[in-house]
């Protein structure tokens, strides 16, 4: 008898865990834990209060309650309303996957666990790629509603169904890419996202919470370390390992990237703790960043929530994430233009219905060549909540149709901060994988081209991503293939005897339409400057220094010549007898001394040294190839001189401060021997050098 109760009495106690029996769910359960079953609840509720309220920060509370409810799993499995707790907890956390087991379980215990179980089952199959079963879900919670109360709910669950048969369609039909971690360089146990590159993929900013942040510890709704902006540099084929960007750009509260110039010297930070969420700016000068300022009222409405802003390649238009009113949906992208007279951004304009719907967009990127732009939407066709979309600019200045980037790079759950290279072939993102060093890592996109590599299953996709050993730095490979018409020109503006680095303004030129395309500044600490030019365009550039000559380059780009990369150290000279320079944007017609349009630009500067200069006296000189008749050439390269002469001439430079000469083949930069040397291809840049406009200083 005295074994016979020993064992009913270890049944009773066990029967909880071996019974597959709905049991009830209360604080008895704890026992001695009272507090964290309060703990659970309280998060739960609070985040449930969010959650129906269309509140995204309803995740951290879901997040919270979940230790404590799988300590309350461990003394009792078998309760539904627990697994019900559980998978709603996981599927609003960044640990989706976790939640199907759970829903499962708590149908399998009670088909009436909630009202709407199957719909949550729809979402955790979902989120795992199951989209047949999916679907079965979503209709199985179709059916349960009427048109009349459940307006909403009905419309969200076939959303849900045409995203699951688009999902179905381009988990079918992957693109091809690599997509590779960017390592222990960046990446931390900690969350990384939101990242941000400067062009030619040389800088990266990003978004973590780490231990080093400036708010000095843990935020009150998620216990997790407040959000700041870090940096690493791409250096000798790796990243550099990130560091935090200081209190200059850091608040002691949230602080998240927001976007980028395409020189990667002006930086967009958002701060949630000012207004409804504001944009503020930093600006890299003097070898540091400055102190973050607000935009302006016409981006931050002080009604509405700004994420994201985006800067145009020549720096003349913003493009910013407001859900301010008069938009298409809850967030939507917007454009303004800089006011150059009153020195600020103009009015926000509407991207249009082509670009936004009536649910939200968020994550807007414009790519350096100026018409493609990248963003991420919950109403185009997705897979499942945020898909990244691309769409072009018109020549009528409307957008193209928006198009999905496709699977991988976009999954069932969402993907919102996409960011592409000049290349166009590679991108960046964050994504939450199992094989991450952390919740959240950084990854590199590389597209593939249609028949240079093979085809990546879904398991390749994954091994290709931890491939390369990240236990130390990883080296990216170099990219070859280009993907895009957009040529980046960088390097360092130099004085040409010391070669120490030069304060100056760049100002890039279009020369057919005597058009500013833009203009960009260097600093005396570096001395760098990049700048992207869309291809199609044949482009002036100048640079301007205090005390020097101004340098002078052109480049002409022709539309679709592919992606190319231009390194160049200016080297400037002081204003000082016996200097001299080439002035590359000075055009003529063929065979002939007139001046053409395009050469305006270039003549203005030179009448501006000459009245910022009142005692200088110049010689202007003209210089031919080696190409045609010795004495035909030496003709033409003086009637060119005396041309720019006449031109100064007749604007406001007196004569006598002007002498002309022409040298025609005699002064060449580069011999025939050194030029037939060369491809046949490669010879006509080293002639162009020989045909050229120069002026010398004579007297000061």
């Amino acid at each position: 008898m005295k074994k016979l109760t020993l064992l009913v009495l270890a049944g009773m106690f066990m029967a909880p865990i071996w019974s597959q029996t709905d049991t009830p769910f209360d604080k008895k359960l704890f026992k001695d834990k009272k507090d964290e079953f309060k703990v659970a609840m309280d998060f739960y509720e609070e985040g449930n209060d969010l959650f129906e309220g269309k509140k995204t920060f309803g995740i951290p509370q879901y997040t919270q309650a979940i230790k404590p409810y799988e300590e309350a799993y461990g003394f009792n499995p078998n309760s539904s309303e627990l697994n019900f707790k559980l998978g709603l907890c996981y599927i609003n956390s960044f640990h989706k996957y976790n939640s199907l087991e759970y829903f499962k379980k708590a149908y399998k215990l009670n088909t009436n666990v909630h009202p709407d179980i199957h719909y949550y089952l729809g979402k955790a199959y979902h989120i795992q790629y199951k989209f047949d079963q999916a679907i079965d879900e979503y209709e199985k919670y179709r059916k349960t509603l009427n048109i009349k109360d459940h307006a909403f709910e009905i419309e969200d669950a076939t959303k849900k169904i045409e995203e699951c048969k688009t999902g179905k369609k381009m988990y079918a039909n992957p693109v091809r890419v690599w997509i590779d971690n960017l390592g222990f360089a960046v990446n931390s146990e900690h969350p990384e996202y939101a990242p941000l590159i400067a062009t030619d993929e040389s800088l990266i900013f990003f978004t973590s919470r780490r231990e080093d942040t400036q708010g000095g510890g843990k935020a009150q709704d998620d216990e997790e370390y407040f959000e700041d902006v870090y940096i690493a540099e791409f250096k000798d084929g790796i990243w550099q390992d990130a560091t935090n960007m200081g209190e200059l750009i850091n608040s002691k509260s949230h602080d998240a990237t927001a976007g980028l110039s395409p020189d990667g010297k002006t930086l967009y930070i958002y701060r949630g703790d000012v207004g409804s969420g504001d944009i503020f700016v930093s600006k890299f000068k003097d070898g540091e960043w400055t102190k973050t300022k607000q935009l302006g009222k016409n981006i931050n409405d002080k009604n509405a929530h700004e994420t994201s802003a985006c800067l145009s390649y020549d720096g003349k238009t913003l493009y910013f994430v407001s859900d301010r009113e008069g938009g298409f949906g809850d967030h939507d992208i917007y454009k303004s233009q800089w006011d150059e007279d009153k020195e600020r951004w103009g009015e926000a304009e509407n991207l249009g219905p082509k670009i936004n719907t009536k649910y939200d967009e968020a994550g807007a990127f414009i790519h350096p060549d100026g018409k493609t732009i990248y963003f991420a939407s919950r109403g185009h066709a997705t897979m499942g909540g945020f898909d990244i979309f691309s769409s072009k600019m018109q020549e009528d200045g409307s957008w193209s149709t928006p198009e999905n980037v496709g699977y991988p790079v976009c999954t069932p759950d969402d993907d919102v901060h996409f960011v592409v290279s000049a290349n166009g072939r590679t991108g960046y993102y964050a994504s939450f994988q199992s094989d991450g060093l952390g919740e959240k890592d950084l990854y590199k996109v590389t597209f593939l081209g249609p028949e240079k590599e093979p085809l990546l299953n879904n398991e390749d996709n994954l091994i290709a991503s931890i491939a390369a050993p990240i236990t130390e730095k990883v080296v990216v490979p170099k990219v070859e293939v280009s993907r895009s018409d957009v040529a980046v020109l960088k390097g360092r503006v130099l004085d040409a005897k010391t070669l120490k680095p030069l304060a100056s303004k760049i100002e890039i030129m279009d020369n057919e339409t005597n058009t500013l395309v833009s203009e960009i500044t260097t600093d005396a600490a570096t001395g760098k400057y990049l700048v992207t030019l869309p291809s199609g365009k044949n482009y002036g550039m100048a640079v301007k220094a205090e005390g020097y000559l101004f340098h002078s380059e052109n480049f002409l780009l022709p539309e679709a010549s592919g992606y190319r990369e231009y390194k160049k150290d200016v080297l400037m000279k002081k204003v000082s007898v016996g200097e001299k320079i080439v002035l590359r944007n000075i055009f003529y017609d063929l065979n002939k001394a007139t001046l053409r349009p395009e050469s305006k630009t270039e003549l203005e500067r030179l009448i501006q040294l000459m009245n910022d200069n009142p005692t200088l006296k110049i010689e202007l000189s003209g210089h031919t190839d080696s190409r045609g008749d010795a004495a035909y050439n030496m003709k033409l390269s003086k009637d060119r001189a005396a041309s720019v002469v006449k031109y100064l001439v007749e604007h406001g430079i007196p004569a006598s401060r002007l002498e002309s000469a022409g040298y025609g083949e005699t002064q060449l930069i580069h011999t025939d021997a050194e030029i037939y040397k060369l491809p046949t291809v490669k010879r006509e840049e080293l002639h162009q050098e020989n045909r050229r406009t120069e002026f010398k200083i004579l007297a000061k």
